[in-house]
């Protein structure tokens, strides 16, 4: 749900550092003595919710079954960028990256629909664990008809070379993640060549994720060839297609049907992937260079107006600015006695025509494509900073969330897309999942009331604003009264006595801006998230842009807009009926000081829909008496200058969803662990707000192999990752993607793992059947 800014994760401050899984999760996971926070959910998880359908969108491919796709062409799909590797593990990696590996190369286990690991018969007859005591044993029967491009079987010299590549033990190796493989203690052959017998020296519970991608031997097999050998060609492959070509210059991979595959043949001869940057994904799909391509909410709208203006003049895009009385005006200044300015006009009106014509154009080539959507794997989610300043006292946190009207947000978000409008109940699920449960109650509900009486609880009150500064102000935190050091870091718990040990880190900048400013912490990246928020974070917004950019303008001020006060259920900490300030009295403080936040949003093409949500959220909050500061900056420095680097309190960013929370997931909420250097490693953590209890779970769920007893520590874990307040799920991202109506068993894959070799074009008698989406 990968980085923005540069693709090996750098920014300025920041150190991308590669460890092996060990001595990242090598912290303590000993439970804390303070106590467990006063929720009464936190003990465990309903199952009511388990797994739940509420707030699913099905797939939308253009099913169509193989007989009723045509045998041939070349389906053009447009990507962001072409792949900077075609490596998985390196640290550059990006959804281009995952697109050619899912192709061309052996997936032992890929997801359904609905997240869930499935064996992939094309390579596994099967893959169990044979043996628990005293280790786990993994026995995998691989496909006997599975073979590399090259005609060599696939078998145990290839799990051995990824496994030693990726095992941590070699830092010759360049690798950005290793989780699972450091765990495995040998792989050997099994009673013959198509069996692969894999030892653990711990438990693994995720092992499913293991060899999935799997790289032929002669890419891992050396450093040089693994570093350097597959950033750019892959010469042996074993998919339903293998790489034909990568041409920079134009900015295409090309992959060709393989001849040694043994599976249902590719229905396709070539696969294209283009590189198309999103803004200029409309002009592609009109002019017909792609056929398939990930939309926002604009070019929807605009495909759809394309269908309802056939036949009539074009009175949207530029001609919409064209009224009787500016063009009445135009001509008037054209045609007057002043040359410069009638030169000047007469350019801007010949300027304004050529931009009609195009608009006009493309919105006839955009006539008849088909939208598919569903829900993407991932969501938007509020991050509080919880380094240093008034977030770093979790009732302050608390109030943040319990102001937030998730339900509504969600629906301006998803409603008018027609899709399923229901925000996130988990951090390490989506609905559908198995491993889904609503914890949310962990935190509690909107209600500003609650809100209220927190911030009063934490000391925010409307006379605190009108009070004289102290000579020694309070710090927020439980630990507030105890400094480490005279240079500026702190460890700091929560107000609350009942605080399970949070631990918060933080660098308190004399004169600077926003929490975290000037932080000196290390940022360990794994490549799957990095991969993902490249793609995502910055263009988040443009799924549900519906009016131009807006660039280059200043921070916007604090909104004007009042939330509704709604009603719901009593807050965590602070006791129901406690006395709360009433917000017409002013904005809340403490000691002489606002409380204010630093909200910081990127500023870039398309993101206004984004500024929406955050504009809706800073209403929220200063209905319950906190002002927000809201802040743009420039695409390319919102995520390694701010939220990398921690210069911010409230930001709005994704996470992907995947079926190994306790391995993937970890990272991004394991508590910050100070170095031996004295800086700070928050992994993906970049709330900078974590416990050792939930640690513990991750880790205990990481080596749990049974799935109940799994899922249930997961979803014991996601209850505290709610309870801190670090994070507030929003929405699931919606996916919108063109297609030509033709195209089958392709578009809106959510989940699932594309099945290339069933992509193609209908047949003629089939071309309008299939898809719900085929006429728009």
């Amino acid at each position: 749900m990968s980085h923005v800014g540069d693709p090996n994760g750098r920014a300025p401050r920041i150190v991308a550092a590669t460890r092996t899984a060990a001595s990242v999760r090598s912290r303590s996971v000993a439970l804390l003595t303070t106590g467990v926070l006063a929720l009464p959910v936190l003990t465990g998880c309903g199952s009511a919710d388990r797994g739940t359908t509420t707030g699913v969108a099905p797939q939308d491919i253009g099913v169509a079954a193989r007989p009723q796709v045509a045998d041939g062409g070349t389906l053009k799909w447009a990507v962001d960028a072409m792949p900077e590797t075609l490596n998985t593990f390196q640290a550059d990696a990006d959804a281009a990256t995952q697109r050619v590996a899912q192709a061309v190369l052996p997936a032992m286990f890929t997801l359904d629909e609905r997240g869930r690991p499935q064996r992939n018969a094309d390579y596994l007859e099967s893959a169990d664990v044979v043996q628990r005591e005293p280790k786990q044993v993994v026995l995998y029967k691989l496909n006997q008809k599975a073979v590399w491009s090259d005609g060599r079987e696939i078998g145990a010299p290839d799990f051995v070379a990824q496994w030693r590549a990726l095992s941590g033990k070699d830092s010759a190796y360049w690798t950005a993640r290793n989780a699972g493989y450091e765990r495995i203690e040998k792989i050997e052959k099994g009673a013959n060549d198509l069996e692969v017998k894999v030892t653990f020296a711990k438990p693994y519970a995720d092992w499913r994720s293991l060899f999935s991608p799997l790289y032929p031997k002669d890419v891992t097999g050396t450093p040089d060839a693994f570093n350097d050998g597959a950033r750019t060609k892959l010469k042996v492959t074993a998919g339903a297609f293998r790489l034909k070509e990568a041409d920079r210059a134009k900015g295409a991979v090309t992959l060709e049907r393989n001849p040694r595959w043994w599976g249902h043949p590719a229905k396709l001869d070539t696969l294209v992937l283009q590189a198309v940057p999103r803004d200029k994904r409309a002009a592609a799909l009109a002019a017909g260079t792609v056929d398939m391509a990930e939309i926002d909410r604009a070019d929807a709208d605009r495909i759809t107006l394309a269908e309802r203006d056939k036949g009539q003049a074009v009175t949207h895009g530029p001609a919409a600015a064209i009224t009787p009385a500016s063009a009445l005006r135009s001509w008037a200044i054209a045609h007057s006695g002043e040359e410069d300015k009638a030169e000047a006009e007469q350019e801007a009106r010949k300027e304004k025509r050529a931009a009609v014509e195009k608009y006009a154009k493309e919105q006839a080539g955009l006539r008849g494509l088909a939208i598919r959507k569903t829900l993407e794997p991932a969501y938007t989610q509020l991050s509080l900073n919880g380094a240093s300043g008034p977030l770093a006292d979790e009732r302050v946190r608390r109030a943040v969330a319990r102001a937030l009207n998730r339900q509504e947000i969600a629906e301006e978000v998803l409603k008018p897309l027609g899709l399923p409008a229901q925000p996130p109940g988990s951090h390490l699920a989506l609905a559908g999942q198995d491993a889904y449960a609503d914890s949310s109650d962990a935190l509690g509900s909107h209600d500003e009331k609650e809100a209220r009486a927190l911030l009063a609880d934490a000391g925010w009150t409307t006379g605190g604003a009108r009070q004289k500064p102290k000579q020694e102000p309070a710090k927020a935190g439980s630990q507030a009264d105890s400094e480490d050091s005279d240079d500026g870091k702190r460890q700091t718990a929560g107000n609350h006595p009942d605080d399970e040990g949070t631990y918060i880190v933080g660098d308190d900048k004399p004169g600077g801006s926003g929490a975290g400013a000037g932080s000196g912490s290390y940022v360990l990246a794994p490549a799957r998230a990095a991969a993902f928020q490249k793609a995502v974070l910055l263009r988040q917004a443009r799924v549900f842009d519906t009016e131009p950019a807006e660039q280059g303008k200043k921070a916007d001020k604090d909104t004007k807009t009042e939330a509704r006060p709604k009603g719901g259920a009593p807050g965590a900490y602070a006791p129901k009926g406690t006395a709360a300030p009433a917000p017409q009295g002013g904005p809340l403080g403490k000691d002489g000081k606002p409380l204010t936040l630093r909200f910081v949003l990127p500023s870039g093409p398309g993101s206004q829909a984004l500024r929406s949500v955050g504009d809706r959220i800073a209403a929220e909050l200063k209905s319950v008496g906190i002002n927000t500061e809201i802040v743009k900056v420039a695409d390319d420095s919102y995520f390694k200058d701010h939220i990398a680097s921690g210069n911010f309190d409230l930001a709005l960013y994704s996470w992907p969803g995947t079926a190994y929370p306790a391995t993937d997931d970890r990272p991004i909420f394991a508590k910050p662990e100070p170095a031996a250097d004295g800086s700070l490693l928050v992994e993906q953590n970049y709330s900078r707000v974590g416990t050792d209890h939930i640690d513990q779970l991750f880790d205990q769920a990481a080596a749990e192999l049974d799935e109940d007893e799994a899922r249930d520590l997961v979803q014991k874990a996601d209850a505290r990752i709610w309870a801190a307040a670090g994070s507030i799920p929003l929405f699931q991202r919606p996916q919108l993607v063109a297609v030509k109506p033709n195209v089958a068993n392709a578009g809106a894959f959510g989940f699932a793992a594309p099945h290339f070799q069933d992509i193609g074009f209908k047949k003629p008698e089939t071309a309008h059947d299939g898809s719900k989406n085929n006429k728009k």
